[in-house]
Order: C-alpha cells, then structure tokens, then sequence
C-alpha cells in the first residue's frame, strides 16, 4: 500500500484555497489547509507533512515569515511559494528562505501539480545516509568515532586507519583493489602510499588479531580481501 504524500498549504483566497485543496485531493495527496497566516505555525507543529505550499501575501503573518519559521522547525520540508509578485526582489526573496520552487499567480493547476511530483520524487531519490557502525567478527567498528570495541575494550584509530577499515568492511569478503583504495584515501596511486598503506594494513590486523575468525588476505597483485567466518 502507498502511503499519500501530505501538503501543508496556507492560501489566504478561501474559493481558491477551496479549489486547490480539492483538486490536490483529486489527485491522491492529504492536504492541510490554512487560510490565516498568523495559525499556520501552530497547525504545522500539530502534525508531520512532505510538502509546504505557502501564499506569500496572507493576512497577519506573510509566507516568507511562515516560511523562515518553518525552516527552523524542519531544515528539509520541500516548500512551494504562490504569488502574484514578479519582481525578481521577490523571487529571489522566496529562494533565500529556502523555497524549491516559485509559481507566480494565475498558475495551472496541472503546472503545480507537476512540480510538487518532481519535489517529491527528488526528495524520495535522496540516498540514505552511509552506514557508520559496522560488526566485524566479534569487534563492533565506529568510523564515525573511529573506534573497534570487543569485549568492552575500545582500540581508537587514526583518521586513515579509519578510513581504510571502512573500505574494507563495505567490501567485506571481496576484493578491496589497492588502486580503489589509493585514490579514495589518499588520492593518488603512487609507490610511496602505496607502501604507506601496506604499513595501516599491518596496524589494522594487529588490531583484529584476537579474533581467529577475522583475516585481512594481500592478494597479491591486486588489492585486499577482508574475509570474515561466520
């Protein structure tokens, strides 16, 4: 079952306040609507929404306030502004508050409705954020806090270390090139870090040593395979 997108719209024209809301309704979406600036602080805090879309000429409180307000109430809400105002001053305005997009009044409907499609499907494509804890045998690794814990015995590792255990561990039981691993921890794919890697391979296995289940194999020629026994 999908679940529908909910929008948060403050539009102050209550027969096109009307009229939106139905049509986005139409359309598959929940929408919370509020026709008064200086109550749409309270009505967004009430309930969680994917999308803002804001008038910005509104009675009592204007959209751009309502916008900056709700921008430090959700850094990442997608927000729309409706106006009739075309001075570039305005739009570019809108744009610092953090809007998505701008739509100048009289708009098509179906124009909008394409645009909070292509908001919401841009925010969906967004990629998790990157695995940080990793279990490695019987070591719990943080690569956030650079750290592998066994037996509540914490080992703290230096930025490349760190770094290259990552690899590793997103690798684990494949083979880790050393060219993939120059370039992304050092940045180049020379002989000197290459030597200088072979040497954090070494601290990395002493690390890891008190796990027999747990090897770091040079394969040779090509890079390193984390291989971990279940």
């Amino acid at each position: 079952m999908t679940t529908k997108h909910h929008i948060f719209l403050v539009e102050d024209d209550l027969s096109f306040g009307a009229v939106l809301k139905s049509y986005l309704e139409i359309n598959d979406y929940i929408v919370t609507w509020v026709d008064d600036g200086k109550l749409a602080l309270n009505k967004f805090r009430s309930d969680t929404y994917h999308i803002c879309i804001l008038d910005v000429m509104l009675p009592n409180i204007d959209g751009f306030t309502i916008g900056t307000e709700i921008r430090k109430l959700n850094k990442d809400i997608p927000m729309v502004f409706l106006t009739a105002k075309t001075l570039k001053e305005d739009i570019l305005k809108g744009y610092n508050v953090g809007a998505d997009d701008y739509i100048t009044k009289p708009f098509d409907t179906e124009v909008l409705l394409c645009k909070i499609q292509a908001i919401i499907k841009r925010q969906s494509a967004q990629p998790e954020p990157e695995k940080v804890h990793f279990s490695v045998g019987s070591y719990q690794f943080d690569s956030k806090l650079r750290s592998i814990v066994r037996d509540g015995v914490k080992q703290k590792l230096s930025p490349k270390e760190a770094d290259l255990l990552k690899l590793l561990c997103q690798n684990k039981n494949e083979l880790l090139s050393r060219e993939t691993a120059l370039r992304k921890i050092w940045g180049e794919d020379g002989y000197f870090t290459a030597r200088s890697m072979d040497v954090f391979i070494t601290k990395l296995r002493k690390y890891l040593k008190d796990d027999p289940n747990i090897e770091i194999k040079n394969i040779h020629g090509s890079g390193f395979l984390l291989e971990v026994k279940p």
